[in-house]
């Protein structure tokens, strides 16, 4: 009788947790698509911060749902705007995953403001290593250049725009979780958290969104 009544409880929250994947999966090729409008480099790096918005769905329910959504998104993004192909679609879902991954596999072991700024940091170190070894992997295949010319290409180009991508990614995220959470929370799309982590004072909340935004600038002008 207790396994019965439990039962519809159980679909209900799995609706509504693929209901606001669905919606952050939606937002987040929407932001993609904003993200395009900035400025490639070389034509075929772009600055995209749809990462911010997985990021932030990863943060709610783990690294496996950030991997599905980033999945999803370089998919469709692949059959609908994309000139790249199945290789850009793998490289657009590392890079994504690299990044996301990390960070929200940190922050769901330690549930702290510190454990999101570790593992977003980590995030983009691992974002930075991982995209160099691809690059030099991949990026001659669909880009139809000699390997010799990406090798040269590695430290002076695809290292400084990873870390700047990542950085203004880790800025933004930072920026932006608490809102959107504590807005999904007022909207009842997600639950109350179960950490029992103390709540974040007022002016340490402020210092961390200053610093974030002063991070945010600084990569912007870098890019």
């Amino acid at each position: 009788m207790d396994a019965a009544k439990k039962t519809p409880a159980l679909h209900k929250v799995d609706a509504k947790k693929l209901a606001t994947l669905a919606m952050i999966t939606a937002i987040a090729y929407v932001v993609m698509l904003l993200s395009k409008l900035m400025p490639s480099v070389y034509d075929f790096l772009d600055f995209d911060f749809k990462d911010v918005v997985i990021c932030i769905g990863g943060f709610i329910y783990g690294p496996v749902s950030a991997a599905a959504v980033a999945l999803v998104v370089a998919l469709v993004e692949m059959v609908t705007v994309s000139h790249t192909g199945i290789w850009g679609f793998l490289m657009n879902f590392i890079a994504t995953a690299s990044f996301c991954c990390v960070a929200c596999f940190v922050y769901k072991k330690h549930h702290t403001m510190k454990g999101a700024v570790i593992g977003l940091i980590l995030g983009v170190i691992s974002l930075v290593i991982v995209m160099l070894l691809w690059n030099y992997l991949i990026t001659p295949i669909y880009q139809k250049m000699p390997r010799e010319a990406i090798v040269d290409l590695l430290l002076p180009v695809f290292l400084p725009f990873n870390a700047v991508k990542g950085g203004m990614n880790l800025a933004a995220t930072l920026l932006l979780y608490k809102p959107v959470v504590t807005a999904l929370r007022r909207a009842k799309l997600i639950p109350e958290s179960d950490h029992a982590a103390p709540p974040v004072a007022g002016k340490k909340r402020l210092g961390v969104a200053l610093v974030s935004l002063f991070v945010l600038a600084t990569f912007v002008l870098l890019a």
